[in-house]
């Protein structure tokens, strides 16, 4: 299972902007994220890096507005790419079902 850990320096900038270190992650879950979170009115700036292809990490960076905690962005991020993930499924699935009993 991945492993996520905050990186240190962002303690004086307040919990709207933080970097998130994902274990075990690159670009697939970078990319997919990003275009999700990117679309969010309250997210000022959304990025990621790989930041060494021997290192096998994604750092994934948020700043938000002031009112709303980055960590509920990553959240909110996460659960509505697991949502799109599920509907890519079941839409791909009744097509093959169709497919197959025609």
């Amino acid at each position: 299972m991945p492993k996520l850990a905050e990186l240190s320096g962002d303690e004086n900038s307040g919990e709207s902007s933080r970097t998130f270190v994902f274990e075990d992650e690159g670009h697939t879950l970078g990319n997919a994220l990003k275009s999700i979170i990117c679309k969010y009115p309250d997210v000022n700036f959304c990025g990621y890096t790989v930041p060494h292809p021997a290192e096998n990490k994604m750092h994934f960076r948020i700043q938000a507005a002031r009112n709303v905690r980055a960590i509920d962005i990553l959240r909110r991020g996460l659960e509505d790419l697991e949502r799109v993930c599920d509907h890519t499924i079941e839409t791909f699935e009744s097509a093959i079902a169709l497919h197959q009993g025609a």
